[in-house]
């Protein structure tokens, strides 16, 4: 008597690929890096940011306000390195607020982001649905940033970097800055940002379709 055929068995775990392998997260960092890149590439010299001969002291709060605008729209890459950097200090002065907030995007990245919408999430034997996920993620972003330490250091890692670029901004004379009209009225503090999480954002809205 012949014995019955052995049906091949497959592993469901080998057939899957981790959330952070997917075609959609590479696309996402390979997007990502290159509209920074590109953002970067638009920064103006240093050596005009810190030019000491173009510092005066404002007339009033009007020129200091047009300064500012100016300023803002010619040297907003600048800035932004600036505001990044006052981010960065401070978050690796607090070792536990920068630990906190790389596990809570850790969350976001395997949990929602970029985990298929077939593969429900499974802690402890009970299934997460897409939305009961998303809620969970939303309230532990809002009891992380809100009320804990973590939201008042990145609160005054931006208070400060915001400081710094408007007192820079007041006190650099822009007469020797050339930003034509059509640049100026298209170009905001933090367009090319605008620009980076639009395009960086596409392929992670096609993996929650």
């Amino acid at each position: 008597m012949a014995s019955p055929a052995t049906l091949p068995i497959s592993n469901p775990q080998s057939d899957s690929q981790p959330p952070i392998a997917t075609p959609a997260f590479r696309a996402f960092i390979s997007r990502l890096n290159s509209t920074v890149r590109n953002g970067l590439s638009q920064r103006r010299p240093w050596s005009e940011l810190i030019d000491r001969s173009a510092l005066s002291r404002p007339d009033n709060l009007s020129d200091a306000a047009s300064r500012i605008r100016k300023n803002f729209n010619y040297f907003r890459v600048n800035y932004v390195s600036l505001l990044a950097l006052s981010l960065a200090l401070s978050l690796l002065s607090h070792p536990f607020s920068l630990l906190v907030l790389l596990s809570l995007l850790a969350a976001w990245i395997f949990l929602y982001l970029f985990r298929p919408s077939d593969q429900p999430v499974v802690i402890a034997g009970r299934t997460f649905s897409d939305r009961e996920t998303l809620g969970i993620l939303l309230v532990s972003t809002v009891v992380v940033v809100f009320l804990t330490s973590v939201g008042s250091v990145l609160i005054s890692a931006v208070l400060v970097g915001l400081a710094v670029v408007c007192v820079h901004g007041a006190f650099r004379m822009p007469e020797d800055l050339f930003l034509d009209d059509q640049e100026q009225a298209s170009s905001g503090f933090l367009s090319f940002l605008g620009g980076a999480a639009a395009s960086a954002a596409a392929p992670v809205a096609s993996t929650r379709v």
